[in-house]
């Protein structure tokens, strides 16, 4: 069964998109905990994070390695917090968020509730440092 991710993926859902390649999908949350928090995912459908293929996981760190850093350069963060949780959709994914503390990266926190211009605004903010290695 298609996940939400998939649609989002193939343009059946619109998304705030951040990057892509072959293998994989980076989008900004819409229930974000934190201004500048991406979701990552593969274009395969996996639904647990360790049962993704060796190859795959290496090139899902390296995919969003470039990202974690344009978070970085946009956001006052310490650095870019890394999570995998995976229980919300049957499609394993990557979450990357801005930090200082650990308590940054609790997803029992109040999301936010952003406008339709600020998660634009957001995204065009990331888009603005990747590449810039």
């Amino acid at each position: 069964m298609e996940t939400i991710f998939s649609k989002i993926i193939a343009g059946e859902i619109p998304s705030y998109k951040v990057a892509e390649d072959d293998n994989f999908f980076a989008f900004l949350d819409i229930h974000p905990i934190q201004e500048g928090h991406v979701l990552i995912v593969p274009k395969k459908e996996v639904d647990k994070f360790f049962d993704a293929d060796d190859e795959l996981l290496r090139e899902w760190l390296l995919f969003a390695k470039p990202i974690a850093r344009a978070i970085e350069r946009e956001f006052p963060c310490n650095r870019c917090g890394m999570v995998v949780v995976g229980l919300e959709v049957p499609h394993a994914h990557m979450h990357l968020i801005p930090i200082n503390s650990g308590n940054d990266m609790n997803f029992n926190n109040p999301k936010l509730e952003l406008t339709e211009q600020q998660f634009i605004d957001i995204q065009y903010r990331i888009h603005s440092h990747l590449h810039n290695d």
